[in-house]
């Protein structure tokens, strides 16, 4: 499939597909999660270009909905099966089903549905659906304890390229290594030249790093899983509840999943939550130890007397001794325990094993007082214990990278499968709540069992169930407010999910396989010169484009309102006329059906919804049209209960003569 030949995609959005692992597969299957991972692609888009996708494969010149009233029913249609989705996912994939004359379109959705609707959306499944979206590769991922380094501009260029996660660096020696070592934990130089050169500090000698990126940035696949950990786990909820087949084991995932924290750090490593523990203790048990060493020392200095002999005092003066030499004559032992005293407790409150040597010399054997810390060895200790920590966080890294990067794969499966499932279940939660059956399409027109309208405001529990089969061009009459155009609407309704491929909310139902459905609502008040004259022209090319080769389904509703009442029935006869010499099939609803048959050339069909009479102000009406029979109107209705009140009164005979019109 060529991508520019899908409508809506470019040259640019072209590029952005070809980027995917299967572009060609996505397209075809309509895979909306799939086609959403291009850059700068949505999901609205996906959906979109899924869409376009579809009609192209099947050929499918679009088109269905041919009016405004068309096309809104398909977008109550799907807002319907929309209202019953968890996540945002579910319901963008939903905007690639359309309604479409094709029949290989119409069963391939068929084949989708019947498998749906024998889904079970339990609450446990839907309540796990509410955590899973779309995995997400992070952005601007920065890793700053390692970098690159090469002595090739070549190497340097393609480097910056493939790990944008580390910083390059351009150096021209050893000598340079080793000073990037004293700023990085790790430095990896990419460059044969320096295999088994002595270098100071973790320098690493990898001049195949860039064919296998994650081995140096083995963030790259920790922050994948930690960035969509919430939704992987989600997705396994959702497989374990609904009993799915996982592609992977998912024990195996949850156990990789608990080793990385929020951030994509590695948890559950004692060494390494030792030495975070010691770098962030660091200063706070210097100065504890600092603080024990000195109270020790001025205990010591309270309980002595110390004497010094004139001469020997005289003597200090003139050497320009000070505190310290009087501590080192006097008190040296004491120092000493002082000093030994504040080493144990730093070694031991920092839980150090290999830095245990540098950590003792932040204390001076020399004695002074008070007594203080060494800054030069304590920031050594401190780069020691970053440095240590950091190849470490790196080791477990790369192990825990190594054995998540295998599930990378499976997990997009996994993931995609349940927001799949959520497809699936919003369209069983639909036919469901709708009471709906998958329709059949043969013949010709259609014929509706048990139909109800969910777009009725009223509890669908409460709507009234109806029949109604229509071949050929029709009249439909009936009482105000008797269902007139909520039967047209269901009419439209269930041919519009019938050619999407989706269940239907009736019993049974029979379709005719078309090509375009044209729903013309009822107009608000008389049309305008302009209004009528392209109203008008709108049926011309209707009437004129129809053929016996090109099915179509008309319904329109109360034409009549576009001018005079005796006009509109010459025009609505006229009209009728048309669609009956081409073979279509058309519903008319109108008042004026008895003039529009008066003046028709040919036999016309009608029906009626039937209303038996009104009792406290309430019509009661058989909301199912019944066939060859032409409604009673309303006035009628009401001056023949009128006539029956006062039959014996006033004005009965009054009454009686007005009925006698009708």
């Amino acid at each position: 499939m060529e991508l520019t030949s899908i409508p809506g995609v470019g040259a640019k959005t072209a590029e952005a597909l070809r980027e995917l692992d299967e572009p060609e597969r996505a397209l075809q299957e309509g895979d909306v999660a799939a086609i959403a991972r291009a850059p700068g692609v949505s999901d609205g888009r996906a959906a979109r270009i899924a869409r376009g996708a579809i009609r192209t494969q099947h050929d499918d010149p679009g088109g269905f909905a041919a009016t405004p009233r068309a096309k809104e029913l398909h977008r109550e249609a799907l807002a319907l099966l929309k209202d019953r989705t968890v996540t945002k996912y579910a319901a963008s994939r939903l905007e690639t089903l359309y309604p479409s004359g094709v029949q290989s379109r119409i069963e391939e959705v068929q084949a989708f549905a019947r498998d749906a609707i024998e889904q079970n959306p339990t609450d446990a499944v839907l309540d796990a659906l509410a955590g899973v979206e779309p995995l997400e590769a992070p952005s601007d991922l920065r890793v700053r304890d390692r970098c690159l380094a090469t002595q090739d501009a070549e190497t340097y260029a393609k480097a910056r390229e493939a790990v944008p996660e580390l910083s390059v660096e351009l150096v021209e020696d050893t000598r340079q290594l080793s000073e990037l070592a004293r700023g990085y934990s790790t430095v990896i130089a990419l460059d044969e030249a320096f295999v088994g050169t002595e270098l100071e500090g973790d320098v690493r000698v990898e001049p195949g790093a860039l064919d296998e990126p994650e081995s140096v940035v083995p963030e790259r696949t920790l922050s994948f899983f930690a960035h969509n950990r919430d939704s992987l786990q989600a997705a396994a909820r959702v497989h374990r509840e609904a009993a799915l087949d996982s592609p992977c084991d998912l024990d195996t995932l949850q156990n990789a999943l608990s080793k990385l924290d929020t951030d994509g750090t590695v948890t559950g490593d004692e060494e390494l939550d030792r030495l975070n523990a010691a770098i962030d203790s660091l200063d706070g048990a210097i100065s504890e130890a600092e603080r024990l060493a000195n109270d020790h020392l001025r205990n010591a200095i309270e309980k002595r007397d110390v004497t010094i002999e004139g001469t020997d005092l005289l003597s200090l003066v003139e050497r320009g001794a000070g505190v310290d030499s009087l501590l080192q004559r006097e008190l040296a032992d004491e120092y000493s325990a002082a000093v030994d005293q504040a080493r144990e407790q730093l070694v031991d409150v920092l839980d150090l094993t290999d830095n245990e040597s540098l950590a003792r010399r932040i204390f001076d054997d020399e004695p002074t007082y008070p007594v203080e810390h060494d800054k030069e060895v304590r920031n050594r200790l401190r780069e020691e214990l970053v440095a240590m920590r950091d190849r470490r966080a790196t080791s477990k890294k790369l192990a825990v990278a190594d054995e998540l990067a295998g599930l990378q794969a499976d997990c997009e499966q996994l993931v995609d499968r349940a927001l799949e499932l959520d497809v699936e279940l919003a369209v069983a939660r639909f036919a469901r709540d709708f009471d709906c059956t998958m329709p059949t399409f043969a013949g010709e027109g259609f014929v509706i069992e048990g139909g109800r309208s969910p777009l009725l405001d009223v509890p669908f529990e409460d709507v009234e169930p109806i029949d109604y089969g229509v071949d050929g061009v029709t009249l439909l009459s009936g009482v105000n407010s008797g269902g007139k155009t909520s039967t047209l609407d269901l009419v439209g309704l269930v041919v519009t999910l019938a050619h999407m491929g989706l269940p239907v909310p009736a019993d049974e139902a029979r379709i005719e396989r078309i090509e375009e459905l044209h729903y013309y609502a009822k107009t608000q008040g008389t049309l305008d010169a302009g209004a009528f004259e392209s109203t008008l022209r709108e049926f011309g090319n209707l009437v004129t484009d129809v053929s016996e080769d090109r099915s179509v389904l008309v319904l329109v509703d109360e034409l009549e309102s576009i001018t005079e009442p005796g006009a509109s029935a010459n025009i609505m006869a006229g009209i009728l006329e048309a669609l009956d010499e081409r073979g279509a099939t058309a519903v008319f609803v109108s008042h004026l059906a008895r003039e529009i048959m008066d003046v028709a050339e040919i036999e016309l069909s009608v029906d009626g919804i039937q209303a038996d009479g009104i009792e406290d102000g309430e019509l009661q009406v058989d909301r199912s049209p019944v066939k060859g029979r032409l409604a009673r109107s309303t006035p009628e209705l009401i001056v023949e209960k009128l006539a029956d009140d006062d039959e014996t009164g006033d004005g009965a005979a009054f009454y009686s003569g007005l009925l006698e019109k009708f």
